[in-house]
């Protein structure tokens, strides 16, 4: 390998550690889509600030995951963030209800009520989630645009990348799309659940409904994952040749899976210690279920992004014009700037640790009502 593609292949997999990572943090999308699930004024309490102690990591991954892509992958950048943009600007919109909701819902002069802003945190949660899936889904499903990189020496419209008049609608309405977004969704309240559990403490009745909660959101999502899996593994998608050239291939993922057994190992893995930390949530007295499950669903979502990009495979195939699908020889960045991201890629392990580190200070006694009355910042 060159060294153009092993900086590729190395950013990629930031990436799919980044994408990893939000899928994770996305347990507070499904707590907060809890809020209103038999849940007494004061549960809802100690949900809303049990989530509101971790929203932040959630948004700032997600800006992250979205700068590695602009400076790594610049052509999916605008390709898909400017081209698809009903599809991002309303998941943007979601995120942004989200951040002013736990900055109003309890302040002084709130004249909306903490109902309105609990219906925001819902709708993040919900909407937030399904769309994220749907555009995690079309680095397998494509989307409707075309490339033309000649175009970016027309002084009247140097646009390289243009979008289908839609702009991301037909994204969102595509089932397999849509089918891996509700995955995602079921996924993120099993995640709450199991969150809770470990966080709350002291609330015997309160943590037995959680434990039911993970048990029918678990099997949900198991449901409509393995639906995705088998979905995904008899379709077919694009890849470069030796020349650059992009064609079509059945079966294309499979294959990935095949020849890259490791990831196969991976993925098996993965899915047996996702069910595990479901299976312990649901029948065990275990408050470490979420750990589990998280790491289980970290390693699919790597997995799921390494069969997306390597070996050559269209990671945004176009449904428009299957030369223009990207890859990610066709739309890095240069080799000066990969170079040097990768120097200050140095300092993640120091920020993951440090995000490790308040993770634990913040939960290192568990939340109660007791504690939360005497907390001087209340979400």
């Amino acid at each position: 390998m060159e060294t153009l593609e092993l900086l590729q292949a190395y950013w990629w997999l930031l990436i799919a550690v980044l994408g990893a990572a939000l899928v994770f943090l996305l347990f507070v999308q499904g707590g907060q889509s809890m809020l209103y699930c038999k849940a007494s004024d004061s549960e809802r309490q100690l949900m809303v600030n049990s989530l509101g102690r971790k929203w932040e990591f959630t948004f700032t991954t997600l800006v992250v995951f979205g700068g590695a892509f602009f400076a790594s992958f610049p052509l999916f950048y605008s390709t898909s963030f400017g081209g698809a943009y009903w599809l991002w600007m309303l998941i943007l919109f979601s995120f942004v209800l989200q951040a002013v909701s736990y900055e109003f819902r309890r302040k002084k002069g709130n004249v909306y009520g903490t109902r309105t802003y609990d219906s925001f945190l819902m709708f993040n949660g919900l909407f937030g989630c399904v769309m994220l899936g749907v555009a995690v889904g079309m680095f397998f499903f494509g989307g409707a645009f075309t490339v033309q990189k000649a175009n970016i020496l027309e002084p009247g419209n140097p646009v390289i990348s243009q979008w289908a008049s839609s702009h991301g609608l037909e994204a969102m309405l595509c089932w397999k799309n849509l089918l891996l977004g509700f995955a995602v969704f079921f996924l993120a309240r099993t995640m709450a659940a199991l969150y809770f559990i470990n966080n709350i403490g002291d609330e015997d009745a309160f943590i037995a409904r959680m434990r039911k909660k993970v048990l029918v959101n678990g099997l949900i999502f198991a449901v409509l994952f393995v639906a995705f899996l088998v979905v995904l593994l008899l379709s077919g998608g694009y890849r470069a040749d030796a020349q650059g050239n992009i064609v079509a291939e059945d079966y294309i993922y499979l294959h990935n899976l095949l020849n890259m057994w490791w990831l196969a190992v991976l993925l098996l893995a993965g899915v047996v210690a996702a069910l595990y930390g479901i299976f312990t949530g649901a029948f065990t007295k275990s408050r470490a279920g979420i750990w589990f499950s998280g790491t289980g669903a970290s390693a699919v979502v790597i997995v799921l992004f390494c069969i997306a990009g390597y070996a050559g495979t269209a990671y945004l195939p176009s449904t428009l014009d299957p030369a223009s699908s990207l890859t990610l020889a066709n739309s890095s960045s240069s080799l000066f700037t990969l170079k040097t991201m990768s120097i200050v890629s140095i300092l993640v392990p120091f920020v993951l640790a440090y995000i490790v580190y308040v993770w634990s200070k913040m939960n290192a006694v568990q939340l109660t009502e007791k504690e939360l009355e005497s907390e001087h910042h209340k979400y």
